[in-house]
């Protein structure tokens, strides 16, 4: 495999400390720094998906985030990510002097795949179409979910380890593994089908158990330093506040304005899998589980957008005419559907999906070290732009677009 990856330039950090310290992080074409992870390999859904639903699907599924006004916060064009801009996978690989993560799907080489692979597809659920259908709800067979994209990351591994797995056990040690987030759909689907809460909560425990089990096999596979998401704050979505809008006030959060029974639906799912990951940080106590914290950073902003330049952190930027920013009768990309003028303003992009303001937030949380348990910093000791990060105790982030 080859070793040489070089970064992607584009981006600036200024983070600014309490005691009036300015660290300044400009993210430039550099060689990893010695410590760095050299490459990142990432499972999930349309939140982390860098391209591959348009290589899966085709580009002619219908899929607005295959065409403008997608991607153009960033990228001036469509990607394939579910954003305006950039996702948190992103800023994480931007932030170890990485390229951004390429879709597994549009490589070919092994060189192609140097620094890493994205194997998350849009859409996708941790599991399979079979285990839905015993339950008497169909999502599909040509859904992608986690058994698949493990499947796609083995093949991936005979592609670079020719010789045999055994050769790539260096690159597997030295890789950071991002899985997830992944589950959100299999809540999403029959949420959006009027499946009742709780019979949806009773899927949680197979949806972390399937997480925990490819967990489990990428350790197998010699994975050392794995960080796994936990969900976002559902409730905070803009498409349920208008779906699941109730006259009673008791069922919106007063501090953020969020639907409570949805968040705490959120919470339970991540106190089940911050369980599972502590049995298996006992079960292999060589390897480093990092439990990415989705819903407190997130939380962060709709408790307080103003430290993020949020003026609308529960108003979709490119969607409906509703209060949310959305409606029944249209989607973004879809139908009469409006786009704001400054998507930095919203915490929505589309009214399922963060704008890429929100992705830059919540990213900061994790890459400084508060919303991940250990922190990210913490497990290598020689690369400065996490140690930098997890120093700084306020923050601004500036971009050259």
């Amino acid at each position: 495999m080859a070793s040489s990856c070089s970064g992607r330039g584009g981006s600036r950090l200024i983070f600014s400390a309490v005691a009036a310290a300015v660290v300044v992080m400009i993210l430039v074409g550099a060689e990893p720094a010695v410590g760095c992870y050299p490459r990142v390999f990432s499972f999930g859904d349309s939140l982390t998906d860098t391209g591959n639903f348009g290589f899966y699907y085709g580009n002619s599924s219908g899929e607005p985030a295959l065409r403008p006004p997608y991607g153009e916060t960033f990228f001036r064009r469509a990607t394939g990510r579910f954003s305006n801009g950039r996702l948190v996978v992103d800023f994480i690989a931007d932030t170890m002097g990485l390229p951004f993560v390429r879709p597994y799907l549009s490589g070919r080489r092994a060189e192609d795949f140097a620094c890493g692979a994205n194997f998350a597809v849009g859409g996708a659920t941790a599991l399979g179409p079979d285990f839905f259908r015993a339950r008497g709800f169909n999502i599909g067979d040509g859904r992608v979910h986690l058994d698949l994209e493990m499947k796609w990351f083995r093949d991936l591994l005979d592609l670079l380890c020719p010789a045999g797995r055994s050769g790539c056990s260096d690159m597997m040690s030295q890789s950071l593994f991002l899985v997830g987030e992944i589950g959100g759909n299999d809540y999403n689907l029959p949420l959006l089908s009027r499946v009742p809460i709780e019979k949806i909560r009773s899927f949680t425990p197979s949806v972390v158990a399937k997480i925990s089990s490819t967990i489990t096999e990428l350790i197998e596979l010699g994975g050392k330093t794995l960080v796994v998401p936990g969900n976002l704050p559902i409730g905070c979505v803009p498409k349920y506040l208008l779906i699941f809008k109730s006259d009673n006030k008791e069922d919106y959060e007063p501090e953020t304005g969020c639907l409570r029974w949805m968040n705490e639906f959120s919470e339970y799912h991540n106190k089940l899998l911050l369980a599972e990951l502590e049995k298996l940080r006992k079960l292999h106590p060589g390897v480093t589980i990092i439990y990415a914290d989705y819903y407190g950073a997130a939380m962060e902003i709709f408790l307080s957008p103003e430290r993020f330049g949020i003026e609308e952190p529960l108003v979709a930027c490119c969607g409906g005419e509703g209060s949310y920013g959305v409606s029944l009768a249209a989607t973004c990309g879809y139908g009469d559907y409006k786009v704001c003028d400054n998507p930095d303003k919203y915490g929505s992009w589309d009214g399922f999906h963060p704008s890429e303001a929100a992705y830059k937030g919540i990213a900061m949380g994790l890459l400084r070290g508060t919303y991940t348990q250990p922190s990210i910093a913490s497990t290598t000791s020689s690369c400065p732009r996490l140690t930098e990060l997890g120093s700084s105790v306020e923050y601004k982030v500036l971009y050259d677009l």
